[in-house]
C-alpha cells in the first residue's frame, strides 16, 4: 500500500532516519574520519614514492669504506659490470656507473681480474680504481732470465698455482703456442723472462704462449732474423749463442765480448769450451766443472763437439740477445769469470793469461 502524498507516515522515512539524531551524527563522524584516514594513507603512499629515491642515492659520495673482493669476467660488459658492483654494495646503483663509464668513454678499458674495493664508493671513484690497476688482485710470476725450461716451468708452476704436470703436459705437445718454424718444436730458449700476470682463468696453454708471444715480440722488434743472416748464421743458431752468453753470466757489459770469443772461435773452426753447456749437459749448476764433467757423451758438450750445440740451453735476456747480434770487436779467445761473487770477468788472446786467470777462479773456488 503506498501511503498518500504528504501523508506523516512512519513508513516515509529512511532506515538512518529511524535513528535518533545523536545516532546518526555518530555515524557522518565515523564515515568522514575513515574517509580521511583513507586520504592519509593515500597521501602516505605518495610520499613514499617521492622520498624513496632520496633516501636511497642513485650515487655515494667518497671512497668508501670497508673491503670488498669483486670479479670482473672475460667478456664482461659495461653494464654487467655495474650489476656486479652494485650487488656487492660497492656503487649505490648500476645505473650511476654506467653513466660514469660511457661519459668517460671507457668501456673499453675495464679488464678481466679480482679487485680490492670498497662499500659505498662514488661511482667514478670506483672506475679510477678498477682503471688504474690498483686494486687488482692479479698473481705476479717473475721469469729470471738464463732459467732452462725445465726450470721456468717449476717457477711458473709455484707462482701461479697451475700444476706443474699441465705446463709440462704442453711444453712436450707445443703445437699451437705459436713457436716460430725454426724453433723445430722446441720450447727451449723461447719462454721469454719476464714478470707474467697470471689472471682468472689463465691455462698453462694460455700461459705458455703468452712467453712465445714476448719471445717473438722481442725477436721482430731486434729483426732477430734478418741480423742472424747478416752474420751467416740460421735464426737458431743466434739464439743458442744469446743462451751460452746468458748462462755464462758476468755483467751486462761482458755480454758482447763473450760473443765476440764465441765468433772468434768458430772463425778457427775450434772447439767452444764452454762449462755452460757441460752442465746443461748435466743438468746441473755448478761453479766447478772437473776434467771427468767436460768428458760427458752429449752433443751439447762443447768440449767434445766443434761448433754451437743442436740447440738453446736456456732463455736469453733482451740483452744477451742483443749482444750474439752486436758482439765487441776485439781478438779475445778466452775468457774466465775470475770471481763469480763480484761478477768479475777477464778476457785475452794469450793462453799464459788464460791459465792464470783459471788458477784465479780455483783459488775464489777453493777459498769459498
Amino acid at each position: 500500500m503506498t501511503p498518500a502524498e504528504g501523508d506523516d507516515s512512519p513508513f516515509l522515512l529512511t532506515r538512518d532516519d529511524q535513528r535518533p539524531p545523536e545516532r546518526r551524527d555518530r555515524r557522518t563522524k565515523v564515515i568522514v574520519i575513515t574517509g580521511a584516514a583513507v586520504v592519509a594513507v593515500a597521501g602516505i603512499l605518495g610520499a613514499s614514492s617521492v622520498l624513496v629515491p632520496l633516501l636511497a642515492p642513485d650515487d655515494f659520495e667518497g671512497s668508501g669504506t670497508g673491503a670488498v673482493t669483486v670479479e670482473i669476467k672475460p667478456g664482461q660488459s659495461a653494464s654487467q659490470i655495474a650489476e656486479t658492483l652494485s650487488e656487492a654494495g660497492v656503487v649505490a646503483t648500476a645505473r650511476s656507473f654506467v653513466r660514469v663509464v660511457r661519459q668517460r668513454e671507457k668501456e673499453n678499458s675495464l679488464r678481466p681480474g679480482r679487485y680490492r674495493l670498497n662499500r659505498g664508493m662514488a661511482a667514478g671513484a670506483a672506475l679510477d680504481e678498477l682503471i688504474s690497476g690498483k686494486a687488482r688482485l692479479v698473481k705476479k710470476v717473475a721469469v729470471p732470465e738464463g732459467l732452462r725450461a725445465g726450470e721456468a716451468l717449476s717457477k711458473l708452476a709455484t707462482g701461479s698455482g697451475i700444476p706443474l704436470a699441465e705446463l709440462q703436459k704442453v711444453a712436450a705437445q707445443p703445437l699451437g703456442l705459436g713457436l716460430p718454424q725454426y724453433a723445430k718444436g722446441q720450447v727451449e730458449g723461447f719462454l721469454f723472462p719476464a714478470t707474467y700476470e697470471i689472471e682468472p682463468g689463465t691455462t698453462a696453454r694460455s700461459l705458455l704462449t703468452a712467453m712465445v708471444a714476448r719471445y717473438r715480440q722481442m725477436a721482430e722488434h731486434m729483426k732477430f732474423e734478418e741480423k742472424a743472416a747478416e752474420r751467416k748464421l740460421t735464426p737458431l743458431e743466434a739464439l743458442t749463442v744469446a743462451s751460452i752468453i746468458q748462462a755464462e753470466g758476468g755483467r751486462d757489459e761482458d755480454y758482447p765480448k763473450i760473443a765476440r770469443v764465441i765468433y772468434n772461435r768458430m772463425a778457427k773452426g775450434a772447439k767452444l769450451e764452454m762449462d755452460s753447456t757441460v752442465l746443461y749437459a748435466q743438468g746441473r749448476h755448478s761453479l766447478k766443472v772437473s776434467e771427468r764433467d767436460i768428458q760427458v757423451d752429449s752433443p751439447y758438450n762443447t768440449y767434445k763437439h766443434t761448433g754451437l750445440p743442436p740447440g738453446p740451453i736456456g732463455s736469453s735476456g733482451e740483452k744477451a740477445l742483443h749482444a750474439a747480434l752486436n758482439p765487441a770487436k776485439g781478438d779475445w779467445y778466452w775468457f774466465v769469470t775470475t770471481d763469480p761473487g763480484r761478477r768479475i770477468t777477464k778476457f785475452t788472446d794469450n793462453e799464459g793469461e788464460f791459465v792464470k786467470y783459471r788458477e784465479e777462479l780455483n783459488r775464489y773456488l777453493g777459498a769459498d
